[in-house]
């Protein structure tokens, strides 16, 4: 989507002159969205997306996982809570370090995860069909950066001189 078509559609409102508030209201609605769309899997789309990380990651530790999504431990124990109850996700202690605890996808976790995963692709065809594909790239990028740690120093440090 260019500038130039958000510009000239009256559909889309004004520019926030909040980022934080523009950034979460449109957190919840790609969790709206998301969580719409993953209904029939019966996952929402924050559990797929836990299951992709643990994918990705192959056995984090659960301060790892939590560390790549930006949560809290408790905000992560929460949300892994029913994905262990349903056996999609198991936690062990990890070998070198009882005190860590590594999270794994169970068999029936890596399938509902690909089963899920079906899902996820039509979501982000169509995600880069509505807005555009060139631009998802540019925004996935934008949001990564906004996430990262170097993003919060930098951040933390302007705020600190102000």
């Amino acid at each position: 989507m260019t500038k130039t078509s958000v510009l000239l559609n009256p559909a889309i409102p004004a520019a926030s002159g909040c980022s934080n508030g523009a950034i979460r209201r449109a957190a919840r609605r790609m969790g709206q969205i998301y969580d719409d769309a993953f209904a029939p899997s019966g996952l929402k789309g924050t559990q797929y997306s836990l299951l992709s990380q643990i994918c990705r990651l192959q056995g984090p530790t659960m301060r790892g996982l939590a560390v790549e999504l930006v949560m809290d431990l408790s905000a992560l124990g929460h949300t892994l809570k029913p994905l262990v109850r349903d056996g999609f996700v198991e936690l062990t202690v990890d070998a070198t370090d009882r005190r860590c605890r590594r999270v794994h996808l169970t068999e029936s976790g890596l399938h509902k995860y690909q089963e899920a995963q079906e899902i996820w692709k039509r979501i982000r065809s169509a995600f880069d069909d509505v807005y555009g594909a060139e631009e998802a790239v540019q925004l996935r990028s934008t949001l990564d950066y906004v996430a990262s740690e170097t993003f919060a120093a930098a951040m933390m440090l302007k705020l600190s001189k102000d």
